[in-house]
């Protein structure tokens, strides 16, 4: 079975399981993406990033959390995800004071939605890994960029840059 390009991509209509700091309570709910989009007549920024509290994933989030306020004045909520699970992103928002929702792929039925697991060249061994990626969708859920092979650094910035 072929690959899906990017173009191709859609908003998937499976549950994920999903955690946010709401006033400093944590929030556990599930999410339909393309239900979301469609509820909140507004766009999505979906991000993959490896691993909670890495150096990089940190930095990613944490620009994420520092410029959201300008996501949401261009009509964008922006959603992380990781195979880490639940328990896991919640120690992350609260030890990074992150405002943005992280959803929980224990079982890589959205990495592989999206086509974001690779594989890696680790020391000279080959591994599957999840390759940093993210995916804009406008408030109709039709898929306007697709970046993969992200550097962390500084991304929300360029994301910004590109949807200004």
């Amino acid at each position: 079975m072929a690959k899906p390009t990017d173009e191709m991509i859609t908003l998937p209509n499976f549950p994920m399981p999903m955690v946010q700091s709401i006033d400093d309570d944590m929030v556990e709910s599930e999410i339909v993406l393309d239900q979301f989009v469609e509820n909140m007549d507004k766009g999505l920024i979906i991000y993959f990033y490896p691993r909670d509290n890495t150096p990089g994933c940190t930095t990613q989030a944490t620009d994420f959390t520092t410029k959201l306020s300008e996501f949401d004045a261009l009509g964008y909520e922006v959603i992380g995800v990781s195979r880490d699970s639940i328990e896991s992103h919640k120690k992350f928002i609260e030890k990074h004071h992150l405002q943005i929702a992280l959803i929980s792929d224990t079982d890589e039925k959205l990495c592989q939605h999206f086509d974001v697991i690779k594989e890696k060249n680790m020391y000279g061994k080959k591994t599957l890994g999840l390759v940093r990626s993210a995916f804009v969708f406008d408030k109709n859920g039709t898929l306007t960029h697709a970046q993969r092979n992200l550097r962390a650094k500084d991304y929300a910035d360029r994301l910004l840059d590109t949807l200004s």
